[in-house]
């Protein structure tokens, strides 16, 4: 059984986690855990100076030593986007690396994985649809740069909480989703572990009329590479499906 252990900053959609868990285990798919510590936020706020003392690296070593004190855990995931990718390229793969030294754990973090993702669908070319505001979108559409993914669109929606962003509906993720332009996209790109999707993404798909990877999604398969599990699971859209490319990723 793979155990996947998240490190999730504050309360909003950590909800997603167990409730796929269960979902899993209801149509017998129950062979894996995912063990989730909140880690600690000093400001709730979208804005680049809070989400860099978000992502610092002792508010996530605390978190790691809590998590593997009551777990033993295949592989770790920073379960976070802004408070990753915030940090540029080369500053998002030292976070990582600085926690994998710590732990002794393969690690991610949910940035990296929505790069590994796109690579292991073939993609190159994405819209993203985003909650953050205008100038902290715009370093995801950056650090995807670097990743060699190209942005065609990016819609932003200038929610400033992670705690507003939990309380979006069904509906209105998929409005969210509907919304970008889609044009020369291969796949829509949904940021923001905040972000409820883990129940809605077949719904997102059949919205964006092509595959559709979102936060909390891309969280999971990357932990589950690294954990050497296969990501195939059913309800998880595109990218768990059987013909999705066998990637790896993230730093061990």
């Amino acid at each position: 059984m793979p155990t996947v252990g998240l490190l999730y900053p504050g309360h909003s959609a950590e909800d997603d986690y167990p409730a796929l868990e269960e979902r899993l285990a209801t149509s017998g798919h129950g062979d894996v855990r995912l063990p989730l510590v909140h880690t600690s936020v000093g400001e709730d706020a979208h804005r680049v100076d809070a989400l860099l003392d978000l992502g610092g690296h002792e508010r996530l070593v605390e978190g790691a030593r809590s998590l593997t004190a009551g777990n033993t855990l295949d592989s770790l995931m920073w379960a976070c986007t802004s408070g990753s990718f915030v940090f540029g390229w080369e500053g998002a793969h030292r976070q990582v690396e600085q926690l994998a030294e710590a732990t002794g754990l393969p690690t991610s973090s949910t940035s990296i994985a929505f790069v590994n993702a796109c690579r292991a669908l073939g993609l190159e070319r994405v819209a993203v649809a985003a909650s953050y505001p205008q100038d902290v979108a715009e370093r995801f559409v950056e650090f995807l740069g670097r990743g060699g993914i190209e942005v065609t669109s990016m819609g932003s929606h200038g929610i400033v909480t992670a705690a507003e962003v939990g309380t979006l509906t069904r509906e209105q993720v998929v409005a969210l989703v509907r919304g970008v332009d889609r044009e020369r996209a291969q796949a829509v790109l949904v940021p923001d572990t905040a972000m409820h999707t883990l129940a809605w993404v077949q719904d997102l798909e059949d919205a964006a009329g092509m595959p559709v990877l979102t936060a909390n999604q891309v969280t999971v398969r990357e932990g589950l590479v690294l954990a050497g599990a296969p990501p195939t699971l059913p309800g998880l859209g595109t990218l768990f499906s059987p013909s999705a490319t066998a990637a790896g990723g993230g730093t061990r």
